[in-house]
């Protein structure tokens, strides 16, 4: 039998489970960035405007750590896609590695890739099929991306080297996450590895770029994210830097397919170690088994995101050098002056925080199909323990982890920009603009306890509402989309913190709202069959 048998029929199975998820992301993928273009290139319409964006950006160190530098200060274009270059890589390498990990080990931990291998299927062939999936999604990605910035009015050339550098991205990331898969036991491990990956390449890539002219800048060249930025799509269109990506994509794919024959089934090439022989004493709950499952994550959650909290307040603090026109600093002083104009910083910087802690939280409410899926529920719900109060564990694992890392990441900001500006009494303000994102989180999290508890296999539909707000939050302004479509997002409702005013009543609405959607979802989980 060939070791490529089936693969055929294990793609066509993929792209079913991926029938929604697949689509999702790359319609969000594809809109972000023309939604991104369109509206640079209305809002800085003269070379002189252009000109004062790029050089206020690649003078702040902090923006460049997060997005990279623009190339050519007079470039529309690399302008527009400086932010999705940096942190839109960051999603399309998200992206490859959920399809890759989904479809590899995540179906060997529950079983179900040893029951598929019973038929006519080849030991590559699941491996195969995987990386074909994520593959064709990358080249979809590319050449659709490529296509919606030509249609932005943004030169075709860059237009295919930016859309062919993030396929190269995807397909990179494809191939760490598929060798992932082969090294580590279980899907949890599989998963901090691959993302552990992207995390060091991100901040090799940060390293690089904020490095001084005598400074490690080669550091940028170690990292797939880093190759992307130097293709400089609308800035030169360095071709022969795609032949690296290339090159390690080929290196990673190809030690995948080495490594994937010399394990067993179910199991990696690095052993899980023994736990102990009897659990802890605290082990006795529901929720504190939930935590012990969920708590690495939310830790290394909580940490990254402090990070970034940190950035955002050292950035927030010099928000006032990123206008440097006489008609945009008027502008800025009708709307309250510099602290104003920080204000308004925040509060966009804040809302964004709040639809990836959404992602946090979506994640951990998720963990209820995962452990049901792979028929670690039933043998708890065999003891004693009663199925609301195994669901609750993990609902209140995502509900008071969304809350920590929001606050966590909220008090960094806050003491980061209060310390910069020296006035510690500002942190408040940011801390409260963390905080109020909390019950569109919670809305989003209640979404996926009502379909695990009437459709678990609709559970997915979490990420198809977290795409479908983020679209409308960015679609909406461009396409002039009537009031009531943009208010079905959560994020609509929620107050612009700091430097407004909070109405009580949308969050006390959302609350009840995430309240009501998780009632119901308990009560249809107690009703439905398990499994």
């Amino acid at each position: 039998m060939s070791a490529l048998a089936g693969t055929g029929g294990l793609v066509r199975m993929a792209l079913r489970r991926d029938r929604i998820l697949l689509p999702v992301w790359l319609i969000l993928l594809i809109a972000i960035a023309a939604g991104t273009a369109k509206s640079t290139i209305s809002l800085y319409k003269t070379p002189g405007s252009r000109l004062a964006a790029a050089e206020n950006i690649n003078h702040t160190l902090g923006l460049v750590a997060l997005d990279g530098r623009i190339y050519d200060v007079r470039s529309i274009g690399a302008i527009a896609m400086v932010k999705m270059s940096g942190f839109g890589s960051i999603l399309v390498a998200i992206l490859a590695i959920v399809l890759v990990l989904r479809h590899t080990r995540a179906e060997e931990e529950t079983g179900r890739l040893e029951l598929i291998g019973s038929a006519v299927v080849g030991r590559r062939a699941p491996l195969t099929a995987a990386l074909l999936v994520a593959v064709g999604a990358n080249v979809v990605l590319g050449v659709v991306t490529a296509l919606a910035l030509i249609g932005t009015k943004l030169p075709v050339g860059g237009s295919l080297a930016f859309g062919i550098a993030w396929t190269g991205v995807g397909l990179a990331f494809a191939g760490v996450a598929a060798v992932a898969a082969q090294v580590a036991s279980s899907g949890r491990a599989a998963s901090a590895t691959a993302y552990t990956a992207l995390g060091v390449f991100y901040v090799l890539r940060a390293v690089g770029d904020t490095a001084s002219s005598t400074g490690p800048q080669w550091l940028r060249w170690l990292s797939p994210i880093g190759w992307e930025q130097q293709v400089r799509a609308y800035a030169g269109n360095r071709w022969w830097v795609l032949l690296i990506t290339a090159a390690f994509t080929v290196v990673v794919m190809s030690g995948s397919y080495v490594l994937v024959v010399h394990r067993d089934l179910g199991s990696g090439l690095v052993p899980d170690r023994p736990g102990p022989k009897a659990g802890a004493g605290w082990l006795r709950t529901p929720l504190a088994l939930a935590w012990r499952l969920q708590r690495a994550s939310l830790l290394g959650w909580t940490a990254g995101l402090a990070l970034l909290g940190l950035v955002i307040g050292s950035i927030a603090s010099t928000s006032s050098s990123f206008l440097s026109s006489h008609g945009a600093r008027e502008i800025v002083l009708r709307l309250g002056g510099e602290k104003g104009l920080s204000d308004a910083f925040l509060a966009a910087e804040l809302s964004v925080l709040g639809v990836i802690v959404s992602a946090y939280g979506i994640q951990a409410a998720m963990r209820l199909r995962s452990e049901e899926a792979s028929e670690r529920a039933e043998p708890i719900l065999a003891t004693g323990t009663s199925r609301i109060s195994w669901a609750l564990s993990h609902f209140v694992i995502a509900i008071l982890g969304s809350t920590v890392i929001l606050a966590v990441t909220g008090l960094a900001a806050g003491l980061m920009y209060g310390g910069r500006v020296g006035n510690l009494g500002r942190a408040g303000g940011v801390i409260a603009g963390a905080l109020v994102q909390l019950p569109a989180v919670w809305v989003l999290v209640g979404i996926v306890m009502l379909a695990f508890g009437l459709a678990p296999r609709l559970t997915v539909a979490g990420w198809a509402a977290l795409g479908a707000c983020v679209l409308l939050g960015e679609l909406g302004p461009i396409l002039k989309l009537k009031q009531w479509v943009t208010d079905i997002s959560p994020y609509a409702h929620v107050p612009r913190l700091p430097g407004s005013s909070v109405q009580p009543a949308s969050l006390v609405v959302l609350t009840v709202l995430a309240a009501m959607l998780t009632v119901a979802g308990l009560i249809g989980f107690r009703r439905r069959a398990i499994g």
